[in-house]
């Protein structure tokens, strides 16, 4: 919506009313958590950062522990500037780093975002991803007030696909060229889950 133009629908989410609250941490069944992210955090995300598949489906790569910290400070930031909310997936009982989940591209106005994902190589293959991104979904339908969440990963990329799928996303199609990699432009395969209907507890 452009900014200063009225407008005759009122937000789905008032602005302000995510960095009025507190940065919440959302259970992930019974072994993980997703919480806020930590400058404590930066020695793993380095680790997770040397790992080939992140590296190529997130298109960079962390060089020291100073450049974690300040992708960290920047992660943390997007609460207060309510245009990207991010979490650190950890284990619960040693707060070790699993993976990182975040809804980017916040639009307010229509109560939409992006979720995006990874995870560190020893927690892969075991349904912790799409149960992070569903425990995530619920927090963003049924506390924060999101309306719509889409999902967009390269067609190459089979085991976020499986992800999107196990989470309840519904395909949506594809946009051809639509990003970047190192190998070349991909086609993007788009999906998206909507907030249960009024009277209804099952998202669409």
């Amino acid at each position: 919506m452009m900014l200063g133009v009225p407008s005759l629908v009122s937000p789905a989410i008032a602005a302000g009313s995510l960095r009025r609250s507190s940065h919440p941490s959302v259970p992930v069944g019974t072994v993980a958590l997703l919480r806020p992210w930590q400058p404590s955090d930066a020695g793993a995300v380095v680790e997770a950062f040397t790992d080939p598949e992140i590296q190529r489906w997130h298109v960079r790569r962390a060089d020291s522990v100073d450049e974690a910290r300040q992708w960290i400070t920047s992660w943390r930031a997007g609460w207060g500037k309510e245009t990207q909310l991010n979490w650190a997936l950890v284990d619960r009982n040693t707060d070790s780093l699993m993976g990182r989940v975040s809804l980017k591209g916040v639009d307010l106005h229509d109560g939409s975002a992006g979720v995006a994902y990874w995870m560190v190589p020893a927690w892969r293959g075991r349904g912790l991803c799409s149960q992070a991104v569903i425990a995530l979904c619920q927090w963003a339908f049924n506390e924060a007030g999101f309306h719509r969440i889409g999902l967009a990963h390269s067609v190459f990329n089979g085991a976020s696909c499986r992800v999107a799928v196990k989470a309840g996303f519904h395909a949506e199609g594809i946009r051809k060229g639509a990003a970047l990699h190192a190998d070349g432009w991909h086609d993007m395969h788009q999906h998206a889950l909507l907030a249960a209907p009024a009277g209804t507890t099952q998202p669409v």
